[in-house]
């Protein structure tokens, strides 16, 4: 699936992932390919990506790893939408 994280100063990355984890504000969920569209508000944590992902050098450090190997990124709030196999993160 596609996917786009957005800060109101950039684009910090735009590619193709596995999945993708956010901090809903009625708890983590996770999307996979395929998933059911939706719409979210997004609460104080973390997006963490899944796949071979490589970050723009102006963004990566802003992004980190966990123990699990998943790209992270620390947000305070935001949107979510999926649709179509395409996820757009609106992050703050």
């Amino acid at each position: 699936m596609y996917l786009e994280i957005v800060s109101p100063e950039a684009t910090l990355f735009a590619g193709e992932v596995t999945s993708v984890t956010v901090p809903g504000i009625n708890g983590e969920f996770q999307m996979l390919n395929d998933h059911a569209p939706i719409i979210s508000l997004l609460q104080e944590g973390t997006v963490k990506v899944e796949g071979a992902i490589n970050i723009d050098e102006a963004h990566e450090n802003k992004f980190s790893k966990d123990a699990s190997g998943k790209t992270i990124l620390s947000i305070s709030s935001g949107t979510i939408e999926m649709k179509d196999n395409k996820v757009i993160v609106l992050a703050d």
